[in-house]
């Protein structure tokens, strides 16, 4: 944000979503349907949402029978403060050589230093023939992955993760990574709460960790096959004890063995990544939403003391707790 949500010069942080032919008109609506809807506590959104072409404003050719109407033209890129790629196919230099086109590589230049820039699937192509990952990591859907790294050797590819958080630059696997991604960047901008609030209004699941891996040529489990959903659930319940893997195996009636490797094909993480994933958002909701102490909180999350929440929370988020309850107790609301 370019000021605090309640200061006199409150602007809403500027996404602008770049549409080029080609593009795939779900991924073009998952930033407007995430960023469109958080607000502050005094109903001003947080976000802009702008679409631009690298053209003039007109029509843009989707992957689909129908084209859009694109208002914006490329200078809105010189306003962003965030710039959103969603996936697209189009043959041409930039998928066969790596290369932009002139066209493009004049709208992108209209980027400011330090604007941070993102990804959905294969929206990824043209962040990196714009030399944006060079020496960076990244993913993009599995399908691609092999064809991505051979083109662009210099970036560190990843192919098994649901999207990377690398600071200033974002990248996401295909199309449900995609929203998975925005709701970690609002997630990371105003907190689990708001986040939180936009996936319930968009029927999603809240969170997905970006480590979590995609899910590649694994077959369905059949209908009658145990899962280990019991467990989760009934590990959601008590996170605050202390809970081991035979603990969480024995809810299901497998041995600690066939529950790891069901728990890992069902959720893409072990059990144990995923009991840590669960009680570091648990830590974060208390941290934004009570004024229990850190003491308090690592107990409920059931860390056992603040040192190993203050470890785990670095870890996860790069900050301590009470840095991220300073940061986040700001008030906002989906």
């Amino acid at each position: 944000m370019t000021s605090e949500p309640g200061g006199p010069e409150f602007r809403p942080h500027r996404v602008v979503v770049l549409a080029l032919d080609g593009l795939l008109p779900f991924e073009l609506g998952i930033p407007h349907r995430i960023f469109g809807r958080p607000r502050d506590a005094a109903g001003r959104h947080l976000y802009e949402v702008v679409t631009c072409s690298i053209r003039p404003p007109g029509p843009v050719q989707t992957d689909a029978d129908f084209a859009i109407t694109v208002e914006h033209g490329p200078e809105a890129l010189a306003t962003a403060d965030t710039v959103i790629v969603p996936a697209l196919y189009e043959s041409g230099p930039l998928f066969e050589e790596g290369v932009l086109t002139d066209e493009l590589a004049a709208a992108l230049a209209h980027i400011r230093p330090g604007t941070r820039l993102t990804s959905i699937c294969t929206g990824v192509y043209v962040l990196a023939a714009a030399g944006y990952l060079d020496g960076r990591p990244a993913t993009t859907h599995w399908a691609d992955a092999e064809q991505f790294q051979a083109l662009f050797p210099q970036i560190d590819v990843d192919p098994n993760v649901l999207f990377i958080d690398d600071g200033d630059l974002l990248t996401s696997a295909g199309v449900a990574a995609g929203i998975d991604l925005c709701l970690h960047m609002v997630r990371r901008d105003h907190g689990t709460a708001v986040a939180n609030d936009i996936a319930r209004l968009t029927v999603v699941p809240p969170h997905r960790d970006g480590g979590q891996a995609q899910y590649i040529q694994r077959p369905v489990p059949e209908a009658q096959l145990a899962t280990t959903r019991g467990a989760r659930a009934w590990t959601l319940g008590r996170l605050h004890e202390p809970i081991q893997l035979r603990d969480m195996a024995a809810q299901e009636s497998m041995s600690v063995r066939t529950f790891t490797r069901r728990f890992r094909e069902e959720v893409g993480v072990s059990p144990g990544q995923w009991l840590t994933q669960q009680r570091v958002e648990r830590a974060r909701h208390l941290l934004e939403s009570t004024d229990l102490s850190v003491d308090q909180v690592a107990q409920d999350a059931g860390f056992g003391t603040a040192q190993s929440m203050r470890q785990h929370l670095q870890t996860a988020l790069g900050v301590t707790p009470t840095a991220y309850r300073r940061t986040f107790r700001t008030g906002v609301k989906a």
